[in-house]
């Protein structure tokens, strides 16, 4: 970096909000830099220690599941076994990867500036950076701040790496326990439990809403309990009291939504309890930044109160509802912010079509509003539903459970939200985003022509449902 350099604009982290930010930034012609702390590397949490490694071993955990049951599909597989040693170098070898590939490939390939250390403000206009080899003072229009979020922990329940542990630690884990608790059925805490379930562990869920994953449609949710608890044991409504370790690992003391007191003893805890904004170190006070909780607050246009200084992702709060903490989420703000400091005309995110996914099996997957909540803002709701059961294309693949569910608007027909829970929910989803964004109907959907037989029919069906026809129903 040459002396007296002043760059457009600088990104402090290199999550999915900032190297995606960085990139779109570079590309609108800013001169552009990025710090990152991590000794890892780049990529953030959703690469290092979340979305990317995750998604590795549950894609494994969906191949064993298959494999075992390879007979049905008149495949001969006896003595299949899981190798998890293997599985974690598999896993370790595409975070590497990905990572290298961001910082060697993506950063230099547009000319961005990647600054090691720990950076901090120092006023609005710049950054000092903290690396091995001592300061350096980058001088700055712009800052984006998006250095992500880390797992909360409960009191007294302070992660050990072996019998307590967060999604970071369970990552590192040199073999599969033989039990395992998880407090929290969230994301997060569904996709470990049904990964590990699959990889042999015994699985108990502690949840202290009424359902799992409780941000989906009630629907949805009541469905993947149905699968999922089929797979480990589940108590939504519950609330843990107390945790201890023990010679074998903990024991966990909790009451039932009915009041039961119960213990469970168990080789390892899982905290999934939710996430953190991570601000520590950003001298922040040396600025007009306001925090609330915390988090960065910012408005529609994700800027602060410090003129020059926006944040993105998991560490912001937002005005009007809690702020999902989700890679594409990120992404999408980190590009916005980007284009809007290169000029280039742009319009707030709309959170209401965000889509949430989670890998557990059966995958789910939603987008736009659910029935509660339409009926809540004073919709008048038309609902269809199809099963994937009544398809081709899940027998085929031996999954066939689950269901669509889409939610409409009945004045004008205006697909208001769908929700998945089943085969490829998580992909199926991007029809249901395209239309929401298109402001689509029903009608639309299920005059669209869909291949057959495929799993996108249960989208074009339930859409049909909503009218009371669907043809497999």
């Amino acid at each position: 970096m040459a002396n007296g350099e002043v760059f457009d604009v600088t990104v402090i982290g290199s999550g999915p909000g900032g190297y995606v930010a960085a990139i779109r930034a570079a590309q609108s012609g800013l001169k552009t830099a990025v710090v990152e702390r991590d000794p890892a590397g780049t990529g953030g949490t959703c690469l290092l220690r979340g979305c990317i490694p995750t998604k590795a071993l549950l894609h494994t955990a969906d191949l064993l599941e298959d494999m075992r049951k390879a007979k049905e599909f008149g495949i001969r597989a006896d003595g299949v076994e899981l190798d998890f040693p293997a599985l974690m170098t598999r896993k370790e070898r595409i975070v590497k990867r990905l990572s290298k590939g961001i910082e060697s490939y993506l950063f230099k390939k547009n000319k961005i500036t990647l600054l090691k250390g720990q950076g901090r403000l120092e006023g609005p206009k710049a950054v000092v950076v903290e690396g091995e080899s001592g300061e350096t003072k980058v001088e700055t229009k712009n800052v984006i701040l998006a250095t992500g979020s880390r797992p909360k922990v409960l009191p007294g329940m302070a992660p050990d790496g072996k019998a307590i542990v967060t999604s970071d630690e369970i990552l590192q884990i040199k073999k599969v326990p033989q039990s395992l608790v998880v407090i929290g059925a969230g994301a997060v805490g569904m996709e470990f439990a049904s990964m590990f379930a699959r990889f042999g562990s015994t699985v108990t869920v502690i949840e202290m809403l009424p359902r799992i994953l409780p941000l989906e449609d009630e629907e949805i949710s009541a469905e993947a309990h149905k699968v999922l608890g089929k797979q480990m044991t589940l108590y939504t409504g519950a609330k843990t009291e107390a945790v201890l370790k023990t010679k074998g690992g903990v024991e966990v003391g909790f009451h039932t939504a009915e009041g039961e007191a119960k213990t469970i003893n168990a080789e390892m805890l899982l905290l999934a309890v939710g996430r953190g904004p991570v601000t520590d170190g950003l001298n922040l006070e040396s600025t007009k930044v306001q925090l609330d909780r915390g988090y960065v607050k910012v408005d529609e246009m994700m800027a602060t109160a410090e003129p020059g200084v926006y944040a993105v992702g998991d560490m912001v709060a937002i005005q009007d509802r809690p702020h999902p903490q989700l890679a594409h989420v990120a992404s999408a703000e980190g590009i916005g912010v980007a284009e809007r400091l290169a000029g280039k005309p742009t319009e707030p995110l709309d959170y209401d079509r965000i889509p949430s996914a989670t890998y557990c099996r059966p995958e789910t997957a939603g987008v736009g509003l659910t029935e509660e909540e339409a009926k809540k803002r004073g919709y008048e709701v038309r609902v269809g539903r199809f099963p994937f059961a009544n398809l081709a294309k899940p027998r085929i693949i031996g999954h066939p459970e689950g269901l669509v569910k889409v939610v409409s608007e009945a004045r004008y027909d205006e697909v208001l939200g769908v929700h998945i829970v089943g085969p490829h929910a998580t992909d199926l989803i991007s029809e249901a985003c395209a239309a929401l964004r298109l402001e689509a109907t029903t009608e639309e959907i299920f005059r669209t022509v869909h291949p057959h037989p495929t799993l996108p029919e249960a989208i074009m069906q339930a859409a049909e449902a909503v009218y009371g026809h669907a043809i497999d129903a």
